[in-house]
């Protein structure tokens, strides 16, 4: 772990060696998983289903308050439109992103929810995420913050995937007044980490990751680090790593932070690399990263995460995606091809038959996966 966050510190020369030996792990797994050269991408819609939190995150703008709002969550034939817009679009991902659990802290939101018979939020996910999958084909992934390992089971009949960012094991920035998280009761790391404990026993493909620079040290960022892979290696669910790095936004008690420079991403992203070692997927978000696609090649990523030709990043609004083309050029330019996958990585497709994906899931998803497990061109 010492030698992780003596690492982050490289500069010049050293920092261009510690990206090439990044690198060369990301294309040793590349060729080992069968496909050399190829990095992915998810095709996708956001469903911003409720933006109502139980969370104060004090560098969010995705989560709001009701009276901001015209109702407390997306009603049914909404989800359902954006969806089929997508699926015209040539969508294979429905993302469900939504506040922790509203109704904890929002009577607007417990009001919403009885008068329309759900007990709660994610047994309104649960509905939607099924209607989404039957009526558009379209796959379910859910990221509704910490679940329980009854909540698992409940959802994991209607998507093949679901997710939760760490963002940091720093207790500091949960426990303390003017932390990040402070005031945000599912932020605390020790949940989050049994949270994610809890999706491996349940045989979820997971997808996890880390924030940086909302005001944690270099050591914390390693010890997170190594907290994913711990759980990764006793249960073997963590699809993706995703290493985001912060831009401040207007209107959060966080607006005067300075962003997260991004070569100091770089060198997160190939220690990352080097912890989590050649099968690891990791992603950077390509919408947060100016036109850096190359630095971030170079330092060990795979994937590009979720792209939508249709919705914008309802949690970054201010930054578009970049359009696909423009994403396999960039990719290509640096010497690799796109590749399109499902929001299940191809490892979970191919192991679907040993409980990676309930029995109602297999069809749905070998219907748009291709012999290798990523999207069928």
């Amino acid at each position: 772990m010492d030698e992780a966050t003596a690492l982050l510190a490289t500069t010049g020369d050293d920092f261009d060696e510690l990206l090439a030996v990044a690198g060369s792990i990301r294309d040793a797994g590349l060729l080992e998983a069968g496909r050399p050269g190829v990095v992915t991408y998810s095709r996708k819609v956001f469903i911003p289903l409720t933006r109502l939190c139980q969370d104060r995150c004090h560098y969010c703008t995705f989560a709001t308050v009701p009276h901001r709002l015209p109702a407390a969550y997306l009603e049914m034939d909404e989800v359902l439109q954006i969806a089929r817009e997508g699926a015209a679009q040539g969508c294979k991902e429905a993302l469900f992103t939504l506040g922790d659990r509203p109704e904890n802290r929002w009577p607007a939101a417990r009001q919403w929810l009885d008068e329309r018979g759900y007990g709660s939020t994610i047994d309104y996910v649960r509905a939607c995420a099924a209607a989404v999958l039957e009526q558009t084909g379209l796959l379910p992934h859910l990221n509704p913050g910490v679940l329980t390992p009854d909540e698992l089971r409940l959802l994991k009949p209607v998507a093949p995937s679901m997710g939760m960012m760490l963002e940091t094991t720093a207790t500091r920035l949960w426990s303390e007044r003017g932390g990040p998280h402070f005031g945000s009761p599912d932020k605390e790391p020790a949940v989050r980490l049994r949270a994610l404990d809890d999706a491996g026993r349940a045989g979820v493909p997971f997808t996890t990751g880390i924030l940086i620079g909302i005001g944690e040290n270099v050591t914390e960022r390693v010890e997170s680090l190594f907290a994913i892979r711990r759980t990764a290696r006793e249960h073997g669910h963590i699809q993706e790593v995703i290493i985001q790095n912060f831009r401040a936004k207007p209107d959060t008690a966080m607006r005067g932070m300075p962003d997260a420079e991004l070569r100091e991403l770089a060198a997160t992203v190939a220690v990352a690399r080097i912890v989590m070692g050649p099968r690891a997927r990791i992603q950077a978000p390509p919408n947060l990263i100016d036109d850096e696609f190359s630095l971030l090649l170079r330092a060990g990523i795979d994937d590009w995460g979720g792209v939508s030709p249709v919705t914008p990043d309802h949690v970054n609004p201010e930054r578009p995606w970049p359009q696909i083309d423009i994403l396999a050029e960039m990719s290509e330019k640096s010497g690799f091809e796109l590749r399109e996958r499902l929001t299940v990585y191809p490892e979970y497709v191919r192991r679907a038959g040993e409980g990676w994906l309930d029995p109602a899931m297999i069809a749905p998803v070998a219907a748009l996966a291709s012999s290798d497990g990523l999207a069928r061109r």
